[in-house]
């Protein structure tokens, strides 16, 4: 059934009038999920990723939530650039630092995500990002390149969020600081081919992804576990978003034969021009995985020498 066609019901979320598909998970559980209901979802692989991840009341600008936030299955695709520190530098907030391959080269990346089974329900989302320095880490951090490189911890400034769900914008904007806005979006990703497609307000393309999936690699549920680190301003204070990733079936590649990414017009490709991206070093695709996408808290951040 098409969203179009799907009945919703209204839900609140912090004075926020919002639809979600009726019968949802949201709208059946409200962020208190039944895994063992959810476990039998044969689109679910396993849930023993989040039974060893109680969730917590937090208050919350869209007001009181339970965090994390819980995607079951999910699916991912991201190209890793290289693109000047100096034009990084002038899209970068004064408090963060870029994380550098080298000097003057800056590390950005553009990354599409599938969540087909989700405590907000489906919904699909791209984002044009920059890996900066963890927050208060003075020398440029060789093991935080690394770790980053092989998608195991990094630490990110987020340009552009758009995301294809009402629930998905509003909790992602008012709730972390991000800057979502609803657009149309699909993303498709699998054994074969990953493919994704950003509208933007004329319905035109924005930014178009074409690509051959690299080869996967199963892994056992907890055996890798990767972290982002996103990093928002809330009410003008600093914030920091952990997203926890447990990694299912992925796969690299440092070639870009078969991989094209089209830039169009609108917010993503406007963003990404702007970083001078010269050319892609990675190219991560994860077929299967889950997430849990935590409540943003307060964070000291040091304004970043000159």
């Amino acid at each position: 059934m098409s969203s179009s066609q799907q009945s919703t019901v209204k839900v609140d979320l912090g004075g926020r009038e919002v639809a979600v598909p009726e019968g949802g998970l949201y709208d059946r559980y409200r962020m208190a999920p039944d895994l063992d209901a959810i476990a039998r979802d044969p689109r679910v692989s396993g849930v023993d990723f989040f039974r060893k991840l109680p969730k917590i009341k937090a208050d919350s600008p869209i007001g009181p939530t339970l965090t994390p936030n819980f995607y079951y299955t999910m699916s991912s695709a991201r190209l890793t650039m290289l693109a000047p520190t100096r034009a990084i530098r002038a899209r970068l907030p004064e408090e963060l630092s870029p994380l550098e391959l080298a000097p003057g080269l800056g590390l950005i990346s553009v990354m599409f995500f599938r969540y087909d089974v989700c405590d907000i329900d489906f919904y699909t989302e791209a984002a044009v990002g920059i890996a900066v320095k963890p927050a208060r880490h003075g020398r440029l951090g060789f093991f935080d390149l690394v770790s980053g490189l092989k998608n195991e911890h990094l630490n990110a400034y987020v340009l552009s969020l758009p995301v294809n769900s009402d629930i998905a914008q509003v909790r992602g904007h008012d709730g972390y600081g991000f800057p979502k806005w609803v657009t149309g979006l699909d993303v498709d990703i699998n054994d074969l081919r990953a493919t994704a497609r950003v509208a933007n307000d004329a319905g035109g393309v924005d930014l178009a992804l074409l690509a051959d999936t690299p080869r996967q690699t199963a892994h056992a549920s907890g055996e890798r576990v990767g972290s982002l680190t996103s990093y928002t301003t809330i009410d003008g204070a600093w914030h920091s978003t952990l997203n926890q990733t447990n990694v299912l079936n992925a796969g690299t590649t440092r070639s870009i034969k078969g991989v094209s990414l089209r830039l169009g017009e609108g917010r993503m490709s406007d963003d990404l021009r702007s970083l001078r991206p010269k050319r892609t070093i990675q190219f991560d695709v994860m077929t299967e995985g889950q997430a849990a996408l935590h409540m943003p808290v307060p964070t000291s951040i040091q304004s970043r020498s000159k």
